[in-house]
């Protein structure tokens, strides 16, 4: 996973958005709302394709699913499942791009903590490499440890849980491979006579398809080579990479 940025909508299209939240409140009060029959209609409409299409481009040429970020996202995913909480179905700010594989595992999954606040992580407003870690021997992402309340944090234990992001073989390789790649690129640096640091940084956000290198550079992927030697021997370079992920 990676912190994403939510991009604005077109004013007509966040109109829209609008007009069709006010039905479905509408509908509800008066015990005429089929949620799932609302939005299939709506789904299909020119102007919620736009807004998927907004979700799409935020995510870059290869459009990835942001739980993932691996997998194609191809459809709008309510992080506050419809379902269950008619009155955000049309909120923008509870629509993510989301890939077939992740929504199918999530479901209506929704764990909330004691203030019936999200356990999931949501990538629009929180970096989850605040509760998430990555393990480079199994290309794994797993739940970060907290050393103060020495217990491994909620909602990382919660994210991994409702995505089964500890359970997928195939997103697990594909994570490995790409840290593996961050780490060629970063060894290659190293043997080089003259560094450019304008194009090493440019090739190492290029290579990074999974959002590895905050961990990489903030966190415990720092203290293992080559990014501890990379920290020693270009400490500008360093303090580039870490102020753009910080």
């Amino acid at each position: 996973m990676k912190r994403v940025q939510r991009p604005e909508l077109p004013h007509r299209v966040a109109q829209y958005l609008e007009r069709q939240q006010q039905e479905i409140n509408r509908r509800q009060s008066t015990g005429m709302l089929n949620i799932d029959a609302f939005w299939k209609g709506r789904r299909a409409t020119k102007t919620v394709g736009q807004a998927l299409k907004a979700l799409q481009k935020s995510m870059g040429p290869t459009e990835p699913c942001m739980y993932c970020v691996d997998n194609h996202g191809t459809d709008v995913e309510h992080f506050w499942p419809k379902g269950h909480y008619p009155g955000r179905a049309f909120d923008w700010a509870n629509w993510l791009l989301c890939c077939t594989e992740c929504g199918r595992i999530k479901g209506v999954r929704f764990p909330l903590d004691q203030y019936q606040q999200p356990l999931l992580i949501d990538p629009t407003i929180e970096d989850p490499w605040d509760y998430m870690d990555f393990d480079p021997d199994t290309g794994n992402l797993v739940a970060r440890f907290d050393l103060t309340a020495n217990d491994w944090m909620t909602k990382g234990v919660a994210t991994v849980d409702v995505l089964q992001l500890d359970r997928r073989e195939a997103l697990a390789e594909r994570y490995h491979k790409t840290f593996r790649h961050l780490c060629q690129k970063v060894t290659t640096a190293l043997q080089a006579p003259d560094l450019d640091s304008t194009n090493f940084i440019d090739e190492l956000l290029k290579t990074d398809d999974h959002g590895l290198l905050p961990w990489c550079i903030n966190g415990a992927g720092q203290f293992r080579a080559p990014f501890d030697q990379l920290r020693a021997a270009y400490p500008q370079i360093w303090g580039v990479l870490r102020q753009r992920f910080c």
